[in-house]
């Protein structure tokens, strides 16, 4: 068994240094941190769908707009413990090969919207583990915030569909309020697409 290694990023660091060019790319972000996160890279742009209450959906979404817009760089931004909710969709991408999607695990093994409860990764599951097994060729792990840059080359770099576990601390996320309002966020994410188009 191949443990992931001790968590030592804190996640308000992490995106910045993964994402310069955050204006380049399309990010679907999942629930909660990732998405407060994500939001606080992008100022809560217009290349940006969050998501709320849809645990699990964050990879799917990612992989049909990667799938859709085959020219633009897609990103998913999601949680440990919603990447498992819908660990199925990695054997997907796998199987489909978009080269230019870009999964990026934030994994704190635990689950922060519902109290802080221990996560699987905490014990014995490996995220990058799961993502070869699946299939998966280019994938990266790091846990220390002197990796970020060579993470950033990682997602730059390697062939799609890449995938990128990061072992975060349980820090907060970062403190920005994101527009909730699902339908709007829907309706300025694709008017901004196919403004682009």
């Amino acid at each position: 068994m191949v443990q992931s290694p001790p968590a030592n990023i804190d996640r308000r660091d992490l995106l910045p240094g993964l994402f310069p060019d955050h204006e380049e790319w399309l990010f679907i972000s999942g629930l909660a941190g990732a998405s407060r996160d994500t939001a606080s890279l992008t100022g809560d742009g217009a290349h940006l769908y969050s998501m709320a209450g849809t645990m699990g959906a964050a990879v799917p979404m990612g992989l049909g707009m990667a799938l859709s817009a085959p020219d633009r760089k897609v990103a998913v931004i999601t949680g440990d413990g919603e990447l498992l909710m819908g660990i199925g969709a990695l054997v997907t991408i796998a199987s489909v090969q978009p080269q230019n999607l870009t999964v990026v695990c934030q994994d704190n093994s635990l689950h922060g919207e519902t109290g802080g409860q221990k996560g699987h990764t905490a014990e014995t599951a490996n995220l990058e583990a799961i993502a070869q097994g699946a299939g998966i060729a280019s994938t990266m792990t790091i846990s220390e915030p002197g990796q970020i840059t060579n993470a950033a080359a990682f997602i730059a770099e390697a062939p799609g569909p890449r995938f990128l576990l990061t072992r975060i601390l349980p820090t907060p996320p970062c403190d920005f309020k994101r527009d909730l309002d699902m339908a709007a966020c829907r309706v300025r994410f694709r008017q901004n697409f196919l403004a682009s188009i």
